[in-house]
């Protein structure tokens, strides 16, 4: 286990801010503070520098943050290879933010599992912000996320593109129209997804992005469950944005129509993210096989879509 206080150094070396560390570490500030002034006492050196709001790493300071980077790699190898010396199992923290780990990641799960019956992976589902929490406390070997990620602190690898589309009921008025304007959707029964998820973070950028001031937009709910939002909008109650990804089922079925929104388009990508590569090669491994798996999933409905196309 690596000691407490460099940890702490760790957490406010890479996200750059007292508080925020504070809160990752379950710590008070000042307490914070004082594991930072005792490596400083320790060592005989300054360590952070203040500019302002904004902290920053003495040439010191960055000397120790590369050598606990080490330290805190050998202690998680360390960890691992004792936990699974007493058996041929290896295991491995995986998070994942709610889109992809309950609609996309399963069943690639599901079929690593079937060939590596030595590993297992154990994934932890929560949205975006909380995942890159955890990712940054070492309480996770790697993670998947929908939203924006600091690319300064984590390294990432792409696994795929996805869109938010503006999902409702086909008994909705919106679903008998070409597209529907922005304003109309802000203005009516929009239901989004709780502050501190990929999505919502996303569809916030968009608005800004295009003018909009996020203190004026007030939703019609906030709700953390996809699934709820789904049955929600599927019993005309209202409407959202949301993942392409997490309707496939029931776009199929009719349950829900796309409704495009004018001059309105949202990208964004399914990124891994991680601090540092592995010792034993998992991370370049697992995400490898991933993205074949997604390759092959694209290629295989590609083709049942192109005979479904022939068949009509």
């Amino acid at each position: 286990m690596l000691d407490l206080r460099l940890n702490t150094f760790l957490i406010v070396s890479k996200i750059k801010n007292f508080t925020k560390a504070a809160q990752i570490l379950n710590l008070t500030q000042p307490a914070v503070s004082q594991h930072i002034k005792f490596l400083e006492d320790y060592y005989g050196v300054t360590l952070i520098k203040k500019q302002g709001r904004e902290i920053d790493l003495t040439e010191e300071g960055e000397i120790l943050f590369k050598y606990a980077q080490k330290l805190e790699m050998l202690y998680r190898t360390l960890d691992m290879e004792l936990r699974n010396r007493s058996g041929i199992n290896k295991t491995y923290n995986v998070g994942a933010t709610r889109t992809i780990g309950d609609y996309v990641l399963p069943y690639i799960l599901g079929r690593y599992k079937n060939i590596h019956i030595n590993i297992d992976i154990l994934l932890q589902v929560s949205n975006t912000r909380e995942i890159i929490e955890k990712l940054l406390s070492a309480k996770l070997d790697l993670a998947l996320v929908e939203g924006p990620f600091d690319k300064g602190i984590f390294k990432y690898k792409k696994f795929k593109d996805d869109e938010l589309v503006l999902a409702v009921s086909p008994k909705h008025c919106f679903s008998k129209r070409e597209n529907v304007e922005l304003q109309e959707v802000l203005e009516g029964n929009l239901i989004l997804r709780e502050k501190g998820s990929g999505t919502r973070k996303i569809i916030e950028n968009k608005l800004v992005e295009v003018g909009y001031n996020l203190n004026m937009i007030k939703p019609y709910m906030e709700i953390g469950s996809i699934n709820a939002i789904k049955s929600l909008v599927e019993s005309n109650l209202g409407y959202t944005i949301i993942s392409r990804e997490t309707i496939k089922r029931e776009l199929e079925l009719g349950l829900i129509k796309i409704v495009p929104i004018k001059d309105i388009y949202i990208p964004r990508e399914f990124n891994f993210i991680y601090l540092n590569e592995d010792s034993d090669g998992f991370i370049e491994h697992f995400t490898t096989f991933c993205c074949i798996q997604e390759s092959k999933t694209c290629s295989l409905q590609s083709h049942v879509n192109f005979k479904s196309h022939m068949l009509k």
